[in-house]
């Protein structure tokens, strides 16, 4: 092993969680090799060229890469359409232009999974800025159903709250900043199944930020009427420069469409300029990144687990999610992750994260994110609010070899006195 100054202990209990962590690496492997050749397949379905791979300038009228690459989001993700742009600059945004596309004023959106996202609190309005252009502001009324003590959705209040006023039912797949349980695929299909029986007509939309892939279906199998994401997470493979992605029922993608761009026009219209073949070789690449990046979560989960954190979910339970969640009860602590983490990256090793105020949240955050392109949560990263437990959220790992130093190296820093 190259000399990075770890210490024989760590590289002991290294060892120690690699035999931990077999088990759970056999069934990534076949998970990523599953979604590899749905991947696979798909490029082949949608006859996908050497020509697609070129952008296009102005209003990009006719450019068949954006049509195809649509066609292939759609076919991935179980759906019958998809609107896959790098003009979505961030996950929150693909959400939010879900949100607003599909949703009228008086209607009501139920939160089915607690308090949502930070970042996708002032798009609600049940942030600090109600009146900026948020759906409150619109006049479209909002409600959330707590999860329950233990974490899990509360299918019972649920079931209660979706009232036939209900145009909108959305979840959360991932923990987001919480120690929550994220959302199995098992679990989306439960909510679905409630929601359609008590209101046929309602929308369910996912927020599905992290999970791409993490399992052999998406929730659009299970009836999920849309659902959205980043391309510098799961599915643009750490390849992909920007982006995000709705896809679903065709209606109602084209009314999301309408919002992007304007009524009328939709996705017929939007340049590719240079991005069409990052953003296929972004999702080509996506289930193996994705497998790596769960491989590096369970590995941090164990090596944590046995220095005598509490980490969630633990190293051997099945995952929903590329995140790991680590608790380490102490603000120094978390500081000192970050930090290191950082300093064994590909990209800036030799910056030091501080803690700041970032647009969108409600603390400071530090971010930990030596990242090829900037803020890539497929790519190794951490970060985390300043606030009580003092936990920090891992994400990503290009490869699992490299991110395996950087979390040996976080461990070491945090046993320091």
């Amino acid at each position: 092993m190259i000399d990075f100054g770890l210490s024989s202990d760590i590289k002991k209990l290294s060892e120690e969680a690699l035999i931990l962590c077999e088990k759970a690496f056999k069934e990534i492997d076949k998970i990523a090799e599953y979604n590899q050749q749905r991947a696979l397949k798909s490029f082949i379905d949608c006859k996908v060229s050497e020509s697609h791979l070129w952008g296009s300038t102005g209003y990009g009228y006719n450019d068949r890469g954006r049509e195809t690459l649509d066609k292939l989001y759609a076919q991935l993700f179980d759906a019958e359409d998809a609107l896959v742009r790098h003009s979505f600059v961030c996950g929150t945004h693909a959400i939010a232009t879900a949100l607003f596309g599909v949703l009228r004023p008086g209607d009501t959106m139920l939160c089915a999974t607690g308090k949502p996202y930070d970042t996708l609190k002032d798009t609600i309005g049940i942030g600090k800025n109600t009146q900026q252009g948020s759906l409150k502001d619109f006049h479209i009324n909002y409600r959330q159903v707590n999860l329950k003590s233990d974490g899990h959705l509360d299918l019972e209040e649920i079931n209660h709250n979706i009232t036939s006023d209900v145009k909108l039912v959305y979840l959360q797949r991932s923990r987001g900043y919480s120690l929550r349980a994220s959302l199995y695929i098992e679990d989306i299909k439960k909510l679905v199944d409630i929601a359609k029986n008590k209101n046929p007509n309602c929308i369910v939309v996912v927020d599905n930020c992290y999970g791409e892939f993490t399992q052999k279906v998406e929730p659009s199998s299970v009836g999920a009427d849309l659902v959205a994401g980043s391309l510098i997470k799961n599915p643009g493979g750490g390849i992909a420069p920007a982006g995000g992605y709705i896809a679903g029922r065709k209606n109602l993608v084209q009314m999301c469409s309408y919002r992007l761009t304007a009524p009328g026009i939709g996705k017929e219209v939007g340049a590719t300029l240079n991005c069409n073949r990052e953003l296929f070789l972004g999702i080509f690449n996506a289930p193996h990144a994705t497998g790596e990046a769960m491989k590096t979560a369970v590995f941090a989960a164990a090596l944590f687990e046995l220095i005598g954190f509490e980490v969630y979910p633990k190293y051997s339970e099945p995952r929903a999610d590329i995140i790991e969640c680590i608790k380490l009860g102490d603000e120094k602590k978390l500081i000192k992750f970050c930090k290191t983490l950082q300093s064994f990256s590909p990209i800036d090793s030799f910056v030091s994260p501080e803690p700041w105020e970032m647009p969108g949240y409600s603390n400071k955050i530090i971010m930990a994110a030596g990242t090829f392109t900037q803020g890539a949560s497929i790519e190794l990263s951490a970060d985390a609010p300043l606030r009580e437990p003092y936990a920090v959220w891992l994400q990503g790992g290009l490869n699992f070899h490299s991110s395996k130093v950087a979390i040996m190296a976080a461990a070491q820093e945090v046993l320091k006195k």
